[in-house]
């Protein structure tokens, strides 16, 4: 089945790019990013931004992180894929990560939503551009929430501020 990722969720001030590899189909079919109910994504940036996102709208969490100059995407524009799992993806597209990252002249940090994300997207990013890669926050990475949040909070803390 062929899948697409969403537009991206970024403004000129853009500090820290989220870059996840494709959504999966809960997801996709609520038309929003990390909409399934156990992706901790939304957990994780409440606690770091000390904002109850996860009980706000999808719009209202996106705004959120925009003032807090974070963006959205995914590295994979489209490719095959048999349900959610990453490692079903198949004949990727690579989203225009290089052209997006120049356009951001304010952006510090690339944090990669996963190992997937990482290893597609990494080689499209410029070197200037720091670069971390997070356990991912799919419920299919078994890894306990408190564990993501510290990897989470120690990656990104330090780029949170203004």
């Amino acid at each position: 089945m062929c899948k697409s990722s969403f537009d991206a969720i970024i403004q000129a001030d853009c500090r820290m790019l989220i870059l996840g590899s494709l959504p999966g189909d809960v997801s996709l079919h609520a038309g929003h990013y990390y909409a399934h109910p156990r992706n901790a994504f939304w957990p994780i940036m409440s606690k770091l931004l000390q904002l109850d996102l996860c009980a706000m709208p999808f719009e209202l969490r996106y705004s959120a992180l925009q003032a807090n100059g974070i963006g959205l995407w995914d590295v994979v524009a489209q490719a095959q894929r048999k349900g959610s799992l990453d490692t079903a993806i198949s004949q990727a597209t690579i989203n225009p990560l290089a052209q997006r990252c120049a356009a951001l002249t304010q952006l510090k940090l690339i944090a990669f939503n996963g190992k997937t994300a990482a290893k597609l997207g990494s080689k499209q990013i410029p070197k200037y551009i720091n670069q971390v890669v997070l356990p991912s926050s799919s419920p299919a990475h078994t890894l306990k929430i408190e564990q993501k949040f510290s990897d989470w909070q120690s990656a990104l803390s330090p780029h949170l501020a203004t």
